[in-house]
């Protein structure tokens, strides 16, 4: 669309609000995720939200109290962000949370968003940090693993569903 961030938000924020309003008739929550990686952000004229900043702007917009965070450490940690942000958060704010980790040796500017690690496997995003400010705030909501491994999707499904909960379990044995 040809439509600058502003009034890109401005309907983004009408539309999830009436979402919401739907939702909440049937005790739902909206979860909203936003997009840090760099390689996907530069492909529009006008990027959008892509920011934990930014995405408490469009939540503050919609205000909705069914609509918070989808919460991805990949996007979290591409975006730049920090744990002093999700530190200002409730667990109410939060619907989800996604761990991932990163390539070892590609620049954090040049990531591709279909190439994450498992969570803690090569220790290039702070999941420690992360999980330690949600912790902070008494989130104890649902996280899941979320890579987009190759490696991963050529294991029979079994053993990948073992890969990933001993990935979950390591991540969660930081706290």
């Amino acid at each position: 669309h040809d439509l600058t961030y502003l009034a890109n938000m401005r309907r983004h924020a009408d539309r999830l609000g009436q979402i919401c309003r739907i939702l909440a008739d049937h005790s739902m929550m909206l979860g909203l995720e936003y997009i840090g990686t760099q390689t996907l952000r530069v492909r529009k004229r006008y990027p959008f939200i892509h920011t934990f900043a930014e995405t408490l702007d469009l939540l503050s917009e919609v205000g909705a109290r069914n609509c918070g965070f989808v919460l991805d450490t990949w996007h979290w940690w591409t975006a730049g962000d920090t744990p002093d942000q999700i530190l200002t958060l409730q667990p109410e704010n939060i619907a989800l949370v996604d761990l991932n980790d990163a390539p070892r040796d590609i620049p954090r500017e040049s990531v591709m968003d279909n190439r994450r690690e498992l969570p803690v496997a090569t220790g290039r995003i702070p999941v420690d940090d992360f999980l330690g400010a949600l912790a902070s705030i008494g989130y104890d909501g649902p996280v899941r693993a979320e890579p987009f491994n190759q490696k991963l999707n050529e294991l029979d499904d079994d053993t990948a569903c073992e890969v990933t909960i001993t990935a979950l379990k390591s991540a969660m044995s930081l706290l």
